[in-house]
């Protein structure tokens, strides 16, 4: 901190940096470069191929699965409400999102409006390619059949959707583990 000097001048101090939290370079023309930052990526994410992947099923394949298929046609918030559970990663509940569709499709008969924005989710997610067409014009012409393919997506790639987001997230840590019989205890008579 102290520079010594063997003449008989008075010592002298070694210049310091006022600490004002700004990072200062060894010369006045010399510009800041901050530290490369390396964020790891969110640990429920599976990475993807790097190219767009196919839908699992075909848009108009409703008939492979009846009940689902059904259930959209008389009531398609409820798949609806499933299928953006399961984008949302459990952010909005199934309720939630089944009765704001519910509310839209009541208030203004074009709930397309809400459920493409889950469409386009669910295609960056899982690097999904975009057919038939856009997502808007897919909800808005062919609004069950794009929800009961989603619903199938879904469904393909692993999620129970009759658990939601929470429910398929506890699962594969209680798959594979043999429970232990029950036992009564002490004997009994028949």
């Amino acid at each position: 901190m102290y520079a010594t000097n063997n003449s008989k001048s008075p010592p002298v101090f070694a210049q310091q940096a006022p600490a004002t939290g700004v990072p200062i370079g060894t010369s006045a023309n010399q510009p800041y470069h901050p530290a490369p930052s390396y964020a790891q990526p969110a640990p429920h994410h599976i990475p993807q191929p790097a190219g767009k992947v196919s839908w699992s099923t075909g848009l108009c394949d409703c008939g492979s699965d009846v009940p689902n298929c059904c259930i959209t046609c008389w009531c398609p918030c409820i798949t609806f409400g499933q299928v953006a559970e399961i984008v949302d990663e459990g952010s909005t509940s199934c309720g939630t999102s089944g009765a704001l569709y519910g509310l839209l499709y009541w208030f203004t008969g074009c709930p397309c409006i809400y459920s493409c924005f889950y469409r386009s989710r669910m295609r960056s997610q899982y690097m999904l390619e975009e057919s038939p067409c856009g997502d808007c014009c897919t909800h808005f012409f062919c609004e069950t059949c794009a929800l009961c393919q989603e619903y199938r997506e879904l469904k393909n790639r692993g999620f129970d959707m009759a658990l939601g987001w929470q429910g398929n997230m506890v699962r594969p840590q209680n798959q594979g583990m043999p429970m232990a019989p029950v036992v009564q205890s002490g004997m009994q008579r028949n």
